[in-house]
């Protein structure tokens, strides 16, 4: 039992997860970072005024719409950095990356009786019944 529990705590797919989790924890401190000391400050130079104190009242309930707008605007801060920061750089890496390799060859073809996209292998079109060469 105890060379079982070994042998599952040591699999690659775990302990890549246990990294993934303590990056992700450590990048998330980052970006939590950039956008409260950053980019929030950066939104009072353009007058936006501090939503918390910003409240309904609906009977003898209280609604802090403020602190959601501060959450919401707290998302798409976020948002906008992890896209701009993360997800941009690594698609244009991603395709500096293939911009060497060739293309990969097409897994399709186009029956040329009903136009119907078939694989490169096939001898009959399952579509119309067509003999192909």
């Amino acid at each position: 039992m105890l060379k079982e529990f070994r042998d599952f705590v040591l699999r690659g797919n775990v302990v890549d997860l246990a990294v993934g989790v303590i990056i992700g924890a450590a990048f998330g401190a980052v970006i939590t970072s950039l956008v409260k000391d950053v980019l929030s400050p950066l939104l009072g130079y353009f007058g936006t005024p501090d939503f918390t104190k910003m409240t309904i009242q609906a009977g003898k309930a209280t609604v802090n719409v403020g602190l959601f707008l501060n959450a919401l605007i707290s998302f798409l801060l976020v948002a906008t950095a992890v896209f701009f920061f993360i997800v941009k750089p690594m698609n244009a890496l991603n395709e500096f990356r293939r911009a060497g390799e060739p293309p990969e060859p097409p897994t399709t073809k186009s029956c040329p009786f009903c136009a119907t996209d078939i694989p490169t292998a096939a001898t009959r079109c399952p579509n119309c019944t067509s003999e192909l060469s």
